[in-house]
């Protein structure tokens, strides 16, 4: 049930071992790229305001990252009396497995040729393979299965940890992470359309032609900026950091924790930003797809991926030193009253052109549906929520306070 050429038929001791290697490259690369990204983060940020940053731990600074990691190994690991001991340990490495599991269906090198599934492989050990630890048929479902299941982490921290302020952290940590899920999934449904695969190294196969096979069209005016809303706001980067508004929430759905277990939740953050940002070179801009110079084919496609990944990883910093925290009602209007009825509507739009392309249908009344029902779903959801803040404002107003 896999794409990969080094599964296929009978499988041998060599083949686990490679696939194994795959895995702890893949691990390992997170890791160290975690360690990069935080170190990568307070230096751009400390530029742009015109500070120092990190300078003492290390060559740069670059150090600085371990020497926190290696803190949070020694530092005691507290557990509330009233926490759920079970859950309350667990819940970390669900928040991390996650973001692995989400990497695994990346393409990080290979020869790309346009228009052909079956390139991009490479030897290892003697054997066929794709430079990606795993190409199921239905990769796409499983990065958003993996991006779901990351909401019960952040939940289950805050319900197992026996307080009140955790879970009412983890109760909107939730909310905002299912409200963008949706557009989010949606925009990726656009790249599916256009590459008609769900297979992520099909998608990378099919925009490998050049920047002009990037579904500039299908997926460049509309999904991929809301993809990239979404992310942000899933990721819970800034403007959408509300998941840890200190002076509302104490800490977030981490406040309980301590040691190791409290690090890996910023690990898991800080691997969610770096998977992120590969699964929109994927899914967008062509992941190792580009071309290749004195006919170093093993590296330069390896060298075009990170390239490209290290741009958005540079966006997200700027995101952060510039853009001011928005307020929890502008967070949910954005999501549920803009990105998720534009989404709907350029669906249907963008179907009915691919459709009309192929000589099916008559785009002109599929079109006006489309923009018919985007309408009506942004209308339905703006009298929701304007109900909701009337009805809120009823119940607190001055006088009822005062009467209470």
């Amino acid at each position: 049930m896999s794409g990969d050429p080094l599964l296929r038929g009978t499988i041998d001791f060599v083949d686990v071992l490679v696939v194994l290697f795959k895995v702890g490259i893949a691990f390992g690369f997170l890791l160290v790229a975690t360690m990069f990204m935080v170190w990568f983060e307070r230096k751009l940020i400390s530029d742009m305001q015109n500070r120092i940053g990190p300078n003492v731990a290390g060559p740069w600074g670059i150090l600085q990252t371990l020497a926190d990691g290696l803190k949070f190994f020694f530092k005691e690991d507290l557990r509330p009396r009233e926490a759920d001991s079970l859950v309350f340990r667990l819940a970390p490495y669900l928040s991390v497995v996650t973001a692995f599991v989400a990497f695994a269906i990346v393409p990080v090198g290979g020869v790309f040729k346009d228009g052909d599934p079956t390139s991009g492989t490479v030897s290892l050990f003697g054997k066929e393979t794709y430079l990606q630890v795993a190409d199921p048929p239905m990769g796409i479902l499983l990065l958003l299965a993996a991006s779901s299941i990351a909401v019960y982490g952040i939940m289950l921290a805050g319900w197992s940890s026996g307080s009140k302020y955790p879970l009412l952290g983890a109760v909107r940590a939730s909310a905002q992470a299912i409200s963008y899920e949706a557009a989010l999934g949606m925009a990726v449904v656009a790249v599916v359309i256009a590459a008609g695969s769900l297979s992520t190294h099909d998608i990378v196969a099919a925009q490998s032609g050049g920047y002009r096979s990037w579904y500039w069209f299908a997926t460049g005016l509309i999904p991929f900026v809301v993809f990239f809303i979404a992310a942000t706001a899933e990721l819970n980067r800034p403007p959408f950091d509300l998941v840890e508004a200190e002076q509302e929430l104490v800490g977030g759905f981490h406040t309980e924790y301590s040691s190791i277990r409290f690090a890996m939740f910023f690990l898991a953050e800080f691997m969610n930003v770096i998977t992120m940002s590969a699964i929109m070179v994927t899914l967008f801009f062509g992941g190792p797809a580009g071309p290749i110079f004195f006919g170093l084919d093993w590296l330069f496609p390896t060298l075009w991926f990170f390239g490209k990944v290290l741009v958005f990883l540079f966006v997200f910093v700027w995101f952060r030193a510039t853009l001011p925290r928005l307020r929890y009602d502008q967070l949910m209007n954005l999501g549920w009253k803009v990105l998720i009825p534009v989404m709907l509507g350029w669906l249907l739009v963008y179907r009915a052109i691919v459709l009309w392309r192929d000589d099916k249908i008559d785009p002109i009344p599929t079109i006006i549906v489309g923009s018919i029902i985007a309408i009506v779903c942004t209308a339905l959801l703006t009298a929701a929520f304007s109900a909701g803040d009337r009805a809120f404002e009823r119940e607190n107003t001055p006088s009822d306070r005062e009467g209470s």
